[in-house]
């Protein structure tokens, strides 16, 4: 069992590969995500059209951060297929 302050920000999903939010420091991260990827739109929307390759690495980038931190702060990682 773990202590309070190792709590886990993201738990494992019950089917598939991947992590869900489960504490208010995992909903930040996910709120700071989907804000910076929506007010990147707006923001980058002249180069966009332009240079849409360094908007995909932008993307990216943050989303590799998103993962980078999902990876740190949640459950550890496999494929899972129902509760056993």
């Amino acid at each position: 069992m773990q202590n309070k302050n190792n709590k886990y920000w993201f738990k494992a999903k019950t089917y598939g590969y991947g992590w869900y939010p489960s504490t208010w420091q995992g909903w930040l991260i996910l709120s700071a995500y989907l804000i910076t990827i929506a007010a990147s739109v707006s923001l980058l929307e002249i180069y966009i059209d332009k240079y849409p390759v360094f908007y995909f690495i932008f993307v990216s980038i943050i989303t590799g951060l998103l993962i980078y931190i999902c990876y740190k702060k949640g459950e550890p990682a496999k494929w899972r297929w129902g509760k056993k």
